[in-house]
């Protein structure tokens, strides 16, 4: 099987699943490639996660630098199965977009601090 080649810090990894997770409450997301995708293009996006185990990785490859060009971090985090969990969905899902924080301001200035030194 071939996957995506990360190098996020674990430690990066899990506070964006924390996100997601707190987000889906009190903020908004988008979830699947498409989704994502769309919100990234219009820079809507806060925090851009997609998952590890994406095969083929042809899938994601455009993500990477759309987010650069629109300075939205990105985090590769998780299986597709803890991605949806993450989530609240009970499918697994490629990549999710957090548009609106909501409750996890402390969380999303973690990432933004961790993505600024990886």
């Amino acid at each position: 099987m071939s996957y995506i080649k990360h190098e996020t810090p674990k430690e990066l990894a899990n506070k964006a699943l924390e996100l997601i997770e707190m987000s889906r409450g009190s903020g908004k997301l988008r979830r699947g490639m498409n989704e994502v995708t769309k919100v990234v293009e219009r820079g809507q996006a806060k925090v851009v996660v997609i998952a590890t185990d994406i095969n083929p990785p042809e899938i994601v490859m455009h993500l990477p630098m759309l987010c650069e060009e629109k300075k939205i971090p990105i985090v590769f985090a998780g299986t597709k199965n803890e991605l949806g969990a993450a989530a609240g969905l009970e499918v697994p899902t490629s990549a999710v977009a957090v548009l609106e924080i909501g409750d996890a301001k402390g969380q999303y200035k973690e990432i933004l601090e961790m993505h600024k030194k990886k």
